[in-house]
C-alpha cells in the first residue's frame, strides 16, 4: 500500500458535478440532489487498511452529522479489474456491514476522482450551502499502527465550524491513505504537476 496525502485543493474551488449509480440503492446520485445543503464527498473504497481503520467511528460520524443537515456521500473509483475486493458487490456487502446511511457511489471510470484532484483513500472534501469547498483534510491523526484513538476530531471540528458558519478551521492537515487505484493509462496529471 503507497502511502499518500491528499492533494489539498484549494479552499473556495466549486464541486465539481457529479452523477453516480450506487450499487446498493440502485438509484443515480448527483451533486444536484444536495442543491443549497452542505455537503462531504469522501473517496473512499472497500479494502483499504486506512479506511477500514476509520470506517466504524466515520459511520458513527455520518450519522450523528446527517441530522445536523450536512449530507455525505461515499464514492469508490478503484480499478476494480485489478482490484476485485472493491468490487460493486463488495461495496454492497460493505455497505450492509457498516449500516451505511449515506449514498455508496461508484465512479467506474474516474472522472469523478480525477474532477476532484482525490489522490487517498480515505480523502475527504467538505464543502459549504453554495457548494464551495471548506476544509480537506484528514479525519484525525489516527492511522493504522499509530496507536492513536480514531475520534474524528479534525472532520468533527471542521463540520461543527461550518454548520456554526464560523471560517475554515486551520491548519488543515492533508489525509494520508492507500493511493486510488487508478485504471492502467488514467492516473491524473496532477500527480505530476
Amino acid at each position: 500500500m503507497a502511502r499518500t496525502p491528499s492533494t489539498m485543493l484549494e479552499l473556495d474551488t466549486p464541486a465539481p458535478d457529479f452523477s453516480l449509480p450506487s450499487p446498493v440503492s440502485g438509484k443515480t446520485v448527483s451533486l444536484a440532489d444536495f442543491a443549497g445543503k452542505p455537503l462531504l464527498v469522501v473517496f473512499a473504497c472497500n479494502h483499504c487498511p486506512y479506511v477500514l481503520h476509520i470506517l466504524r467511528e466515520f459511520v458513527d460520524f455520518a450519522e450523528e452529522y446527517g441530522r445536523k443537515g450536512l449530507g455525505i456521500v461515499m464514492i469508490n473509483a478503484n480499478d476494480v479489474d485489478n482490484y476485485p475486493d472493491d468490487s460493486p458487490e463488495k461495496m454492497i456487502e460493505i455497505a450492509r456491514q457498516y449500516g451505511f446511511d449515506f449514498p455508496y457511489l461508484y465512479d467506474e471510470n474516474q472522472q469523478t476522482a480525477q474532477a476532484y484532484q482525490a489522490a487517498c483513500t480515505p480523502d475527504f472534501f467538505l464543502f459549504d450551502d453554495r457548494h464551495r469547498l471548506y476544509y480537506r483534510g484528514q479525519f484525525d491523526g489516527s492511522r493504522p499502527g499509530n496507536d492513536e484513538p480514531v475520534t474524528g476530531t479534525d472532520l468533527r471540528a471542521a463540520a461543527d465550524a461550518l454548520l456554526a458558519g464560523q471560517p475554515a478551521p486551520e491548519p488543515q492537515i492533508p489525509s494520508l491513505g492507500c493511493n486510488i487505484k487508478w485504471k492502467p493509462g488514467n492516473e491524473p496529471d496532477y500527480f505530476n504537476a
